[in-house]
């Protein structure tokens, strides 16, 4: 390999908010690798902090051209110029769209288990998250269309927030799939919000589809968010962008947005977008393949060391959702666990409380996360095998 994801970068005292633990505890939870991003990204940032001078800043037609030719590069579609939007940040857009094109009391469908801030979203702006949970069989999630239609089918429901590739599962959605669920909401008058943040972080010979690309249907209800930042680990620049290709819709958007002063880069946001689109493939070609040796290390472990648990087959993101199902027995045998208590919660506390792994508790993800736990597994391989290790002395302890 060119790069080397086996250097460990000390994040703590750096302000992190996933770094922010006790001293004997290892964070492997929220989405936010830790590595350092691509040199020539960083190369980039470096020449513009030199320039010294950082007033307001406007987006560039570099910054279009930049998205414009990944997309078309990496994933075969062609957007155009005028569709895409600056945006702080997929949460930002995504909040900021529920509140223009919703009105209170109305349903936002979303299919669980899913990215938990996705209920803060709809929840803050006053809506009713409606969950269609996806079908978990043999060790994968599908979709559950009747359910589906019948939530979209809800006249009090206005959108539906579809997250592609899937967070937490890592399933990455098929052009069959897509065309449907576009074909159900376009029916019933469904505007669809698709966060696509995860898109390029893909195991090697694995390609996401973007959702406005399998139809004209898809294209012209949705609103896409997307973005470098989890793919070259750039959260802190608060930079995304929103494709809409339908001109009524991207107006609401585009009103949404800046009513909510979300609209407008700081310094050093297009600069590193710029630059990780531009020259960053091949760190991220070479990202993908050291995630997906490490997603192999995990599962070979665990199936060798931890029985108990089942690793969900993930073909996109860093993050490992793992079924925890067969702990249940043991755990209700506790004498402090109550019937309240989800299993997730309990057991995600005491491996934390027992080890200082600290990974997430799948109950944030919905109701049909509560048998499950995520991990994260961008790191070093030294780090991956510590939290392994840690991972297998907390399960230990409830057996």
């Amino acid at each position: 390999m060119t790069y080397n994801f086996d250097e460990p970068v000390n994040r703590r005292n750096t302000a992190s908010m996933k770094w922010n633990v006790e001293a004997n505890e290892l964070p492997m939870w929220v989405a936010d690798m830790d590595f350092k991003t691509a040199p020539e990204v960083i190369a980039a940032i470096k020449s513009r902090v030199e320039h010294g001078v950082f007033g307001y800043s406007e987006v560039p037609d570099e910054w279009y051209d930049a998205y414009i030719s990944w997309w078309q590069r990496r994933h075969g579609f062609t957007m155009e110029k005028e569709w895409l939007m600056f945006c702080t940040g997929v949460v930002p857009a995504i909040s900021s769209c529920v509140r223009k094109l919703t009105t209170p009391n109305e349903n936002v469908v979303i299919q669980t288990p899913v990215y938990n801030v996705f209920f803060n979203s709809i929840l803050n702006n006053g809506c009713r998250a409606l969950e269609s949970p996806l079908i978990y069989d043999n060790g994968c999630y599908n979709m559950d269309y009747e359910d589906l239609e019948n939530k979209l089918a809800d006249p009090q429901t206005s959108l539906m927030i579809l997250c592609n590739p899937q967070n937490p599962g890592g399933r990455i959605w098929t052009a069959e799939e897509l065309s449907r669920v576009g074909d159900i909401c376009a029916k019933y008058g469904v505007t669809v919000i698709a966060d696509e943040i995860h898109c390029d972080l893909t195991a090697p010979g694995a390609d996401y589809v973007p959702f406005a690309s399998v139809s004209d249907t898809c294209k012209r209800i949705s609103i896409n968010c997307i973005a470098a930042s989890k793919a070259f680990n750039l959260a802190g620049m608060q930079s995304a962008a929103i494709s809409v290709a339908d001109p009524f819709l991207r107006h609401k958007v585009f009103r949404a947005i800046n009513t909510d002063e979300v609209a407008e880069p700081n310094a050093l946001a297009v600069v590193s977008t710029i630059a990780a689109f531009n020259e960053g493939e091949r760190w991220l070609d070479e990202l993908n393949e050291y995630i997906e040796s490490n997603k192999k290390l995990l599962e070979e472990y665990i199936s060798n060391n931890i029985p108990a648990i089942k690793v969900m087959k993930s073909e996109a993101t860093y993050l490992v959702w793992m079924d925890i199902s067969g702990l249940e027995e043991a755990v209700k045998a506790k004498a402090d666990y109550s019937a309240d208590r989800k299993l997730s919660e309990y057991v995600a506390t005491s491996i934390r409380n027992s080890t200082g792994l600290f990974i997430t508790d799948g109950s944030y993800y919905g109701k049909a996360g509560e048998q499950f736990l995520r991990m994260n597994i961008a790191c070093p391989k030294s780090t991956l095998e510590e939290g392994l290790k840690r991972l297998k002395s907390g399960i230990d302890n409830l057996l």
